[in-house]
C-alpha cells in the first residue's frame, strides 16, 4: 500500500497527488494536520530518514516559532515540535511499503514506480 502524508493545504502534495493519479497509482492520502500522527512514526521515520531531513526549516510554521523553541535542538526536541506543529514535517512523504521517500519531482516519482 503506498500512503501519501502532509497537509491538505500544500502545493507540492497537490503536484504529488495529481501525479499519483495521472500514473493510476493507487494510494491513501493522510493529512496529519487532520488525522493526527503517533510519536511511533516520526520516530520510525527520523530512524530512516534522519530527523533533520524531516524537520522543515525553511517554511513559516518554523520562522514563526520562539527562538527558544529552536536553539539546542536535537532529534527528541524535534520530534516533539513536529508532533505540536505538524505543518512543520517536510512533505510529501511517501511510504511504499517499507520504504520513505521525502519530498516531489516527476523524475524521482518516475523512478519510484518504473513509469
Amino acid at each position: 500500500m503506498v500512503t501519501l502524508y502532509g497537509i491538505s493545504n500544500c502545493d507540492t502534495i497537490r503536484k504529488a497527488k495529481k501525479w499519483l493519479d495521472g500514473a493510476g497509482i493507487d494510494y491513501q492520502f493522510h493529512d496529519y494536520r487532520k488525522q493526527g500522527l503517533e510519536k511511533q512514526a516520526l520516530e520510525q521515520w527520523a530512524q530512516q530518514l534522519g530527523w533533520e531531513a524531516l524537520l522543515n526549516r525553511r517554511g513559516t510554521t518554523w520562522r514563526k516559532l520562539e527562538d527558544a523553541q529552536k536553539q539546542d535542538i536535537d532529534q527528541a526536541r524535534a520530534i516533539d515540535l513536529m508532533l505540536e506543529h505538524p505543518a512543520i514535517i517536510k512533505r510529501p512523504l511517501l511510504k511504499t511499503d517499507d520504504q520513505l521517500h521525502l519530498g516531489f519531482s516527476d523524475a524521482a516519482y518516475q523512478g519510484l514506480f518504473n513509469q
